[in-house]
């Protein structure tokens, strides 16, 4: 049985700099399983942004890739063929090979810095870094404020319906 992966939490102020590098805290790179190396950044939602284990991303992705084959497979009618031609489109256009250098120091890739959205620069607003149990999540701040105003309220169900 493989070990079980650690979780990842923590919520820090980053800067984001003119060349939109962000310097992941030691806290939460140091988390992150496997090769620092094989990383994979994906986009989530809009301004966000999550930094996964690259053999933890493969998993994930070839348990979504199998269901799709098999429903092709199947013979789907067009209405179905459409849905797994989206998920198709989101899957490759939706993640990236990165490498975090030294475990820490991330370049956002340019097809994702619009994606972010966050301001580089020193008069820029940063970006908070945010651990999220199973991989790292890199957010614009006013969509990371707006998501945890929206979810809080249900914090205490959310941790009833986990126990």
């Amino acid at each position: 049985m493989p070990d079980p992966l650690p979780i990842i939490l923590g919520e820090f102020p980053c800067k984001l700099d003119d060349r939109y590098r962000v310097l992941i805290p030691g806290e939460l790179g140091d988390l992150l399983p496997g090769d620092p190396a094989e990383c994979v950044l994906a986009k989530e939602r809009a301004g966000c942004l999550s930094l996964w284990s690259g053999e933890v991303w493969q998993a994930k992705v070839a348990l979504r890739l199998a269901l799709a084959e098999q429903k092709v497979q199947a013979g789907l009618h067009d209405a179905r063929i459409g849905r797994v031609q989206l998920l198709g489109r989101l899957l490759s256009t939706r993640h990236q090979r990165v490498q975090l250098r030294d475990r820490r120091r991330l370049l956002v890739p340019k097809s994702f810095r619009e994606f972010l959205g966050a301001t580089p620069g020193k008069d820029g607003q940063g970006v908070i870094v945010v651990g999220a149990a199973v991989c790292i999540e890199i957010w614009n701040p006013p969509a990371w404020l707006k998501y945890v105003e929206a979810r809080m309220p249900r914090f205490r169900r959310l941790v009833n319906q986990l126990s």
